[in-house]
């Protein structure tokens, strides 16, 4: 009986030792790789010719002013254009460009003080600005500046007069691609085109004219 139990102790024992041995000999399974997961990275990039429309709202101040006598007129309408740009990324997030718009208005209002009547008036103005601004892939917030046109009337006195002012704009806005192509934006822009100089039957008007513009606009971006 003491033969057959220690002959089982030492069968238990070659086997445990040869385990390890076996297992060595057996194939192994490579440890899984983990790969680094990467920086999100810029995938839109906003170079390139655009086009679109817009629509919104004006607010217009005309400070007349008649010999002695000061006739202010604000007035407020729909405004609505095109415009047209091109963009250029410099780097990630920077981006440079320049556009142009003209926009159709309605504003016109008549005021009366010291014996005059002065009816003010704009149907159209138009800005040609340089564009910087900072993107977040799909998205653009930016700055404009530039140059500034609109169309300016003044009745009164049984006449009127017109002419073509120049002046300066700025402006901000934000703008995002719904799709690779097709852009919304949100865009503001001042002007301002000091003093003009009108002549009605003899009588001298000078109008300074500022303007401020909110549009919502859609575009196609090549």
């Amino acid at each position: 009986m003491k033969r057959l139990v220690l002959a089982g102790l030492a069968v238990t024992v070659a086997t445990a030792g040869a385990a390890p041995v076996l297992a060595a000999d057996l194939p192994q399974s490579p440890a899984p790789a983990f790969e680094a997961v990467p920086a999100q990275q810029q995938t839109i990039d906003w170079t390139g010719l655009y086009v679109g429309g817009n629509l919104g709202w004006a607010f217009g101040n005309f400070d007349n002013r008649v010999g002695g006598t000061d006739i202010d007129t604000d007035t407020n309408g729909v405004a609505g254009g095109l415009y047209t740009g091109y963009n250029f990324q410099v780097t990630p997030n920077v981006v440079l460009g320049a556009e142009a718009d003209f926009t159709l208005s309605d504003l016109e209002d008549t005021k009366s003080a010291g014996g005059q009547t002065i009816t003010s008036k704009s149907d159209w103005n138009s800005n040609i600005r340089a564009r910087i601004g900072y993107s977040f892939d799909r998205y653009l917030v930016y700055g404009a500046g530039g140059l500034a046109l609109a169309d300016l009337e003044v009745s009164g006195n049984g006449d009127s007069d017109s002419k073509t002012a120049v002046g300066w704009t700025l402006g901000v806005g934000g703008e995002a691609l719904v799709t690779n192509n097709v852009t919304a934006r949100l865009d503001y822009a001042y002007q301002d085109f000091g003093d003009q100089d009108f002549n009605l039957n003899g009588t001298g008007v000078t109008s300074d004219f500022s303007n401020q513009l909110v549009r919502f606009g859609v575009g196609y971006k090549f």
